[in-house]
């Protein structure tokens, strides 16, 4: 069998070269064509200041903040040393250190502290200091951290861990029955090796080791069912291996597994696995009585928020947000005094609270932390400009607004303090924007509480204007995204966990806040969960992108990603699936279009990405040949019918880089997939200031958009903590078609169940959304005979494809209508009909499941077999979507196999490959009697999208040919702003073939410049370049004589080719990338010798 693969490669990304001879080329000599000399006359410049240089004064680094500073690479490890014997009852010594290690259920310590205010309680005069270094979903060998971060030896040593209690054994126990003799042998290398550390510098540390608690079920997850045979077993694993190394062990299971099914009134987690408060208060009662062998006393609830205190602000220390600019690759710059002085003071803070808890048990009163102890936090490097402010109006009158188009001021900082760092909106039922906001970002310093905002707002009068604001929640932790669920409540992104927020006494302020998973990364605070939305289906996405490592603990088993994955949650089931894990950065905004196409921005056609994820760590390739974008915040299709005609079936997108605009872009359909094609714009930017982070349409048709406005923009760029960073200003512009109408806005709130299946019929995206939304907040015995009433009266196909998705969301399989819908004349319908059925497999006969699949691999169109491709990696479990479906690997393997014999473009290519890889059929096809045709196939893709120059001309070959030619490869590190090379070395008067490409999703380009020349010039000159429309096409590349050769500005997976002689005088000749803002970072030297 052949694979036959049609790279559709888009013309703009297609591979370049370019000859240069002789002395002196590039833009200062004309090599640029004169389309790219073209500049908007009107063109106000602008100059970014961001990478432009202050008068201010480097301030010093204090050498004593070193010692703060925790890390993989530096910082001490315990020596060995022999063990010691730990007994049950415990007996801990006075001014013992206790660290709490292991997985979820010593995480959720930090936020409940029961079982730490019952050991403060049992001895009120010992003054015990604890701290929490447990992470969800931790294993005894897996501990994935982020990079370079301090691993568990070199943090209990510098907390100097005189005991160590320790819960292990709930993630591990999905390994089942199987994976026993493998967790005995893991188990007891850890010991070992634990247990002979001097943590404290003089003796071994006492060891206890928790089992897991039992799971329980609850409606919809029999998780007790599902789990507790294999928990029972692992529990017995850890006490045996407790037992051979002489530590104290405490069973918790057999004590919480006393009442398998809860009703929703009595039962302890939130999900069959995750303690709520009342299982946690259970389980600290059951370890303490393990522990000490006697009944622990009635709980002091000040005490208790004393140590929920306490323990939050170690939290800050210990997982600080942004450790990607702490002990990872960005922490250069800043990192030393962005950091280590917040470090100093979070120890502090923490030791304060020691005290306090220490003087509250003992004299029974309570008494409150004294920080008056801290030092000011020391100055950081102001070493850059910041961009001017505006006001509302003045920044009105820097926008430039295609003529047809006219755009007021929605709501700012003027008019409500409270819009002050808006970042995402939603609209409500009733017709009100809802919008977060985040003055703490990037990150809570020592002193700080998060006190970010989800604000709604109105306009009552209906004049374009919000009139009323009103503050629903105020105490978030950089909500970068939310949803609203239909019942009045919130879902929400809170680094790093995913929130459910509610509203219990009805009084228009949230009360309650449920941590429904924990444990996602937090390296790049805006890198953090966002793009939440809800699918077609019913499902809650949402994605994280760069430099993350997240793993957190289901009732299904733990789910991990590394650097970037997509999520869906599927709220009746609690189950959480990732896909799509592929490295990616700044990846905001999403929608899908009237076919269910989930359409982002890394990548712009997003549903070939929906594979779910290979084994953990490992990653699918990156979107090499395919349209993907850093820096667009949101988008949004066309289909009022005030709007103009051309612009119907298009969507408007908000791009903050490298240029501040508002852009319409065309959808065009392709062989296997769509793509973008931009315009015009509706908004650009003079004012730099201007940054967009998000764009909705409203009930009535207007355009919105949401204005993170700044002077400061920029993770790499600026320190953290930077105080120019603003905290007071945001907008939210409104846009309209002159002389439009407006419609009137979809009756949602009060509509009947058959209203809001009408709407289904809309030609609105945002109306059906909202509508579906509505619905899903009914039950099924509310929903399920209206619904075929109404699916029966249906003859559009699209109109059946909404009904097929509402069934999805109900966990209700109609399996007429999905297969009436696979075998639909419109190809589009029946590849999307796919969707449901990778949910839906358990629910079915595994025949029916596999001829459909069958039917879809073998269909005429590239959009079915993309889709049916895509769905097989759902049909059988894996270690990221977990499924009770008895459809076997091998059949689903066999079924795909004719795929290979297909034509296939890019998308369609990189969907079989992807799904071949994941971690639910790559195992299984491997010894299978495909392997050598599948390995091959997969070999072909990944050569064909190689990198590589185009084919040499004569001019070229001829140069080529010249004696002493030197070839240099350079290339660019993906999602770092860095290049492979920063110097290289050529010989002065010597021909020079230099390949440079880009595998990076942000366009990048190549300048060297004369001996002597600033690069800091030159890069300012590209930033001042960022105000002017046309910029782009020039490449961001000044006209400067000092510019000797340039590559164009290359896409992602482009390849150019300069050929040029190399200088006659010897010496550092500077070389850089232009694109605004990455030359302080992309820079380097060639050297002439």
């Amino acid at each position: 069998m052949k694979l036959f693969f049609v790279l559709a490669l888009f013309s703009s990304i297609s591979a370049l070269a370019q000859i240069s001879y002789g002395g002196k080329s590039g833009p200062g000599k004309g090599t640029l064509s004169s389309t790219n000399e073209r500049r908007e006359k009107n063109a106000t410049k602008a100059r970014d200041a961001k990478n432009s240089k202050t008068a201010r004064k480097t301030p010093s680094k204090d050498p004593n903040l070193a010692k703060y500073y925790i890390n993989r690479k530096t910082s001490p490890r315990p020596n060995k040393i022999q063990p010691v014997k730990t007994k049950l009852p415990l007996k801990i010594p006075p001014g013992s250190r206790i660290a709490l290690i292991g997985n979820l259920l010593l995480d959720a310590e930090r936020r409940f502290g029961h079982l730490e205010t019952l050991l403060h309680q049992h001895y009120p005069k010992h003054k015990l200091t604890i701290r929490n270094l447990a992470w969800p979903a931790d294993e005894v060998d897996l501990m994935p951290r982020p990079d370079n971060f301090g691993d568990l030896d070199q943090h209990l040593h510098y907390f100097e861990s005189d005991l160590i209690i320790a819960s292990y054994g709930y993630n591990e126990s999905f390994g089942g029955k199987e994976g026993l003799p493998g967790f005995r042998k893991r188990l007891d290398q850890f010991l070992t090796h634990l247990k002979t550390q001097a943590y404290n510098g003089k003796t071994a540390a006492q060891i206890i080791l928790l089992s897991p608690t039992a799971s329980e079920n609850i409606a919809a997850v029999n998780a007790g069912d599902r789990n507790n045979e294999n928990l029972a077993l692992y529990t017995q694993a850890l006490a045996e291996g407790a037992k051979k190394h002489s530590i104290g062990f405490c069973n918790v299971f057999n004590g919480t597994k006393t009442n398998i099914t809860a009703s929703k009134l009595n039962q302890r987690t939130i999900d069959g696995h995750q303690n709520n408060i009342h299982g946690h208060h259970q389980f600290a009662n059951i370890a303490f009585k393990a522990l000490f062998e006697k009944d622990p006393t009635a709980l002091n609830e000040d005490l208790r928020q004393l140590v929920v205190d306490k323990a939050t602000q170690f939290h800050y220390r210990y997982r600080p947000l942004n450790t990607f600019y702490y002990t990872g690759g960005r922490n250069k710059s800043y990192g030393y005094l962005d950091f280590l002085p917040a470090m100093r003071n979070f120890d502090l803070m923490v030791a304060n609270r020691d005290t306090a808890i220490h003087k509250t048990v003992a004299t029974g009163k309570l008494v409150n932390p004294d920080d008056s102890n801290l030092p000011k936090l020391d100055d950081v490097l102001l070493s850059r400009g910041a961009n001017k402010f505006l006001s509302p109006a003045d920044e009105l009158k820097a926008f430039k607004i295609d003529p047809r188009f006219e755009v007021n001021c929605f709501a700012s900082e003027e008019d409500f303090p409270e819009m002050a760092c808006p970042i995402q909106m939603r609209w409500d039922k009733h017709g009100r924007l809802w919008v977060s906001t985040s003055v703490t970002y990037p990150h809570v310093y020592p002193g700080q509480k998060p006190c970010d905002k989800i604000i709604i707002l109105e306009d009552t009068n209906q004049d374009g204007k919000a009139d009323k604001c009103t503050t629903w929640a105020d105490d978030l932790h950089i909500p970068l995204s939310f949803v609203l669920d239909g019942n009045g409540g919130v879902f929400c992104s809170e680094e790093p966990h995913l929130t459910h927020l509610t509203d219990t006494d009805g009084d228009g302020k949230m009360d309650h806040r449920e941590i429904v998973f924990t444990g996602f990364g937090c390296e790049d605070s805006h890198h953090a969960l966002h793009d939440f939305t809800w699918t077609p289906g019913g499902d809650l996405l949402f994605r994280e992108s760069i430099f993350h490592n997240s793993q957190t603990e289901t009732a299904y088993g733990p789910i991990r990603a590394k650097n970037s994955s997509w999520f869906l949650y599927h709220p009746s089931t609690k189950k959480l699936t990732a896909f799509g894990a592929y490295p990616n950065t700044n990846p905001w905004g999403v929608t899908f279009d009237p076919y269910g196409n989930h359409v982002a921005s890394h990548p712009v056609f997003a549903s070939t990405f929906h594979a779910t994820n290979p084994d953990y760590p490992s990653q699918h390739p990156g979107a090499r040949g395919m349209q993907a974008y850093s820096g667009v915040c949101g988008q949004d299709f066309v289909s009022h019918d005030f709007w103009p005609k051309e612009m119907q079936g298009g969507f408007i997108k908000v791009r903050y880089k490298p240029t501040n605009r508002v852009e319409f872009h065309h959808w065009n359909e392709e062989p296997a997939h769509f793509s973008e094609k931009y315009q015009f714009d509706l908004i650009f930017s003079t004012n730099l200031s201007f940054i967009p982070v998000d764009f909705r349409f409203g009930p009535r048709g207007a355009a919105y958009v949401c204005d993170w406005y700044n002077p400061v923009k920029g993770h790499a760029q600026y320190s953290l903590r930077d105080p120019r960073r603003d905290r007071k200003a945001g907008r939210i512009w409104r846009i309209i078609p002159k002389k439009a109408k407006l419609d009137s806005a979809p009756k949602i709130a009060t509509a009947s169940i058959t209203e809001l299946l009408d709407h289904l019929k809309s030609p609105h995206y945002r109306t059906r959304y909202w509508a579906k939304r509505e619905l899903r907040s009914k039950t099924s015995k509310e929903i399920l005979s209206p619904l075929l009433a109404w699916t029966k009266k249906q003859k559009i196909p699209l109109h059946l494809l909404e009904s097929l998705w509402l069934h999805q969301a109900f966990d209700q399989p109609n399996l007429e209508l999905l297969e009436k819908l696979i075998r639909s004349d419109n190809h589009l319908v029946a590849a999307s009909a796919f969707g449901p059925l990778r949910f839906w497999a358990p629910k079915l006969p595994p025949s029916k499941s596999l001829n459909l699949l069958n039917y879809g691999i073998s269909h005429p169109s590239q959009h079915v077999r993309r889709e049916a491709v895509l769905c097989a990696s759902y049909l059988v479990p894996s270690h990221s979507h977990r499924t009770d479906s008895s459809i076997t690997p091998s059949s689903v393997v066999n079924t795909l196999a004719p795929i290979l014999e297909q034509e296939a473009d890019t998308h369609l290519a990189y969907a079989i490959s992807t799904t071949l890889n994941s971690s639910a059929l790559k195992p299984h096809w491997q010894d299978s009697q495909h392997a050598s045709t599948i390995t091959k196939a997969l070999a072909d893709f990944k050569k064909s999208n190689r990198l590589k120059p185009n084919t040499k001309n004569a001019n070229e070959a001829s140069f080529d040919a010249q004696k002493g030619l030197q070839t240099i490869e350079i290339s660019c590190i993906p999602e770092r702003l860095l290049f492979t090379k920063d110097k290289f070395t050529v010989k002065a008067g010597k021909p020079v073939r230099l390949h440079f490409s880009n595998p990076d999703v942000t366009e990048h380009n190549l300048l060297i410049l004369d001996q002597g020349t600033s690069v800091q010039e030159i890069g300012e000159a590209a930033n001042r370049m960022a105000a002017d429309p046309e910029a782009a096409k020039k490449g961001f590349i000044p006209n400067d004589k000092r510019i000797l050769h340039a590559t164009k500005l290359l896409k992602k997976d482009t390849v150019q080719t300069l050929r040029f002689m190399a200088p006659k005088t010897p010496g550092d000749y500077p070389f850089l990338c232009s694109y605004p803002g990455h030359w302080t970072i992309m820079k380097g030297v060639m050297i002439v010798k």
